[in-house]
């Protein structure tokens, strides 16, 4: 790689992990100013990843990856495996929204964290989070993507169960913790396959063989890729641990569901096209994956109380989106990461609204305890309304861009499977919109509800400052984004191009995909606005409300299917080992007992009887030799 800035790629990764080591390193010294250092790391990795985003840009298209290989990590027989980075069209889309979003998260974290005695170690969790997210998408290898795929995994735990205290937070961490490790076993897997099969697990090398690779090892591939996507991005069946994931502080909700970890599978599927191409098998599991999370998460969001798990539910059901573009290969890798990155945006905006909301209402989260919250909460109504319009879908917010490319590339796939997933991203986008709209009135309108103790007031400037910067991405991203197909062509040499007609037309699509939303929008007015809100959920509810308010029984499920199957394998090995193992061990040391307690009672120590052994034997070997002469 040529010097100059291009050379300082490492240090995308290197300043928040310098943060983290020197704040938990430090220890109580750095109380004082911690939460500053953590910040400014952030801040200036972001300042990096601009300055490598100019370079960048300003470079011919053929000479804008930038690779560094900074030592020889696995040199063991014929694994051969360096530590290298690579910055490309791909990794610049990840680094400047988790570098940029990441460090008004870290901001906004000040204030909502100023109260706590372990702010230092939240922001050193926090910028730990940041450098093993940008390991990730920075590596060249899969090995090296590992490593920072279980960094996330690592920070997410920490951070989750940061109030530990609260057993539902240890719980909700060790549970995130677990279900991901099912995940990462795919992914670990699939790297031991490209290794007996390429002999190494460098991107470049594994996508230049993957076309002599047998169907069936692309398919295995591409399955064991999925999993692992599945794991972190909380897709189905793998989805239980993120409304849970509740349990944390509301600002790792915001670094979790909008910058990075569960835009972590997104991008594996993406960096992994040249596998899926080659695999219509794998690439129809990642389409279905996609689909029935997008509708799973939507129909579980329209039932929730608690407002972060309504937005946990959103989360899962956006990133389902996603998942089914990129399974729709070329034609849909651009838009899956439009919509990762005006999510990005939205998405943040409104967990750090919710968090402002809390913070004015004494750590509520019950939205039937709020109402009326818009006069007392400007700052925090507006913002969270802009990322509500851009979520739902309304031209000319972000998501409207991001989402519509989606369906269009849905539609587009034709056939039965146009029409069956065109008919499920419609369906969804009408889901987003009633829910979400039930947030905002829940939230922001109507009677006030809240108790006559709490005082809710509008959150610092410290808080609002983020909030009011990232509305300002929720509003222009997806234009920016779209218009002229800027981050189309910017990806096209990473993940290709496709240039296929349009099965319905594009005003169709938009007057359907319109409409729809209006009809969310609708009913959901008219089913909670101007009416009596009751404090307490009403029981008397549909068995679809009572699933969705369960998870759609996503844990049950999980229990029945795996857990106790599992808990009886092992119940049956444990039985083996001890009864069949344990017993033939046994069993061998109580015959040797017994022998030899038997064969010690010919040892009285007598010499008389001894001289009559030996003359026994002697009496025996005559009589042996004399029987054998005779015959």
């Amino acid at each position: 790689m040529s010097g100059g800035i291009a050379s300082t790629v490492w240090l995308l990764p290197a300043l928040p992990l310098v943060g983290a080591l020197v704040l938990l390193l430090a220890g109580r010294r750095s109380d004082p100013w911690g939460h500053l250092l953590g910040c400014a790391t952030a801040i200036a990795s972001f300042a990096l990843g601009v300055a490598l985003f100019l370079d960048m840009a300003g470079r011919d298209e053929a000479d804008r990856v930038m690779h560094q290989s900074l030592f020889s990590w696995v040199p063991v027989a014929d694994l051969q495996v360096d530590f290298g980075l690579q910055l490309d069209q791909l990794s610049m889309c990840f680094v400047l929204l988790i570098t940029g979003v990441g460090s008004l998260i870290h901001v906004y974290s000040i204030g909502y964290m100023d109260h706590d005695p372990e702010r230092r170690k939240f922001f050193a969790y926090l910028n730990l989070f940041l450098a093993a997210m940008l390991l990730l998408v920075l590596a060249d290898n899969y090995l090296g993507l590992y490593v920072g795929w279980e960094g996330v995994g690592l920070a997410s735990y920490l951070l989750i169960g940061f109030w530990q205290h609260k057993p539902s937070a240890a719980t909700a961490a060790k549970k995130a913790f677990l279900v991901n490790r099912v995940g990462d076993m795919g992914l670990a897997i699939a790297m031991m396959i490209m290794f007996v099969t390429f002999g190494t697990v460098a991107f470049s090398e594994v996508f230049a063989g993957a076309d002599g690779a047998s169907d069936g090892v692309l398919t295995a591939l591409g399955f064991l890729l999925l999993l692992g996507a599945c794991g972190k991005s909380a897709q189905v069946p793998l989805q239980s641990w993120l409304g849970d994931a509740m349990e944390g502080p509301t600002p790792v909700s915001a670094l979790i569901h909008a910058a990075t970890m569960v835009t972590a599978g997104v991008y594996l599927i993406t960096r992994s096209g040249p596998i899926f191409d080659l695999s219509p098998t794998a690439q129809m599991a990642v389409v279905i994956v996609g689909a029935v999370t997008l509708l799973f998460g939507a129909i579980i969001g329209c039932a929730k109380d608690d407002i972060k798990k309504a937005l946990a539910a959103s989360t899962m059901s956006q990133i389902g989106y996603m998942v089914l573009a990129a399974g729709l290969g070329p034609a849909g890798y651009a838009f899956a990461i439009m919509h990762l990155l005006t999510h990005g945006f939205f998405k943040a905006g409104l967990f750090l609204g919710a968090g402002s909301v809390m913070h004015g209402m004494n750590d509520e989260v019950n939205m039937r305890r709020y109402g009326g919250l818009r006069t007392v909460m400007p700052i925090t109504f507006v913002t969270f309304g802009l990322g509500y319009l851009a979520i739902i879908g309304v031209p000319p917010f972000a998501g409207f861009f991001s989402k519509e490319g989606i369906i269009e590339v849905a539609i587009d796939s034709g056939g039965v499977k146009g029409v069956v997933l065109g008919a499920a991203v419609l369906f969804g986008a009408g889901l987003t919109a009633y829910y979400m709209t039930r947030v905002m009135i829940l939230t922001f309108f109507g009677e006030r509800r809240w108790d006559s103790q709490a005082e809710p007031h509008e959150s610092s400037g410290v808080m609002t400052v983020p909030m009011i910067l990232i509305a300002i991405g929720s509003v222009a991203s997806g234009a920016f984004l779209a218009l002229g197909g800027r981050l189309e062509h910017w990806l096209e040499p990473v993940v290709g191009s496709h240039d296929g007609e349009h099965v319905v037309p594009v005003w169709v699509i938009t007057t359907l995909a319109l409409g729809v939303v209006a009809i969310g929008v609708a009913v959901a007015v008219r089913q909670y606005a101007g009416r009596d809100i009751p404090v307490v959920a009403p029981a008397d509810v549909s068995a679809v409300t009572v699933a969705a308010r369960r998870d759609l029984y996503g844990d049950a499920v999980n229990e029945t299917v795996f857990m106790r199957p599992g808990q009886q394998v092992t119940h049956t090995a444990a039985v083996v080992d001890d009864k069949v193992v344990d017993g033939a061990v046994g069993g061998v040391a109580v015959l040797v007992g017994g022998l030899s307690s038997q064969v010690r009672r010919i040892q009285t120590g007598f010499t008389r009887s001894y001289a009559l052994y030996m003359l026994i034997g002697a009496a025996l070997v005559i009589a042996a030799m004399l029987l054998g002469g005779a015959l």
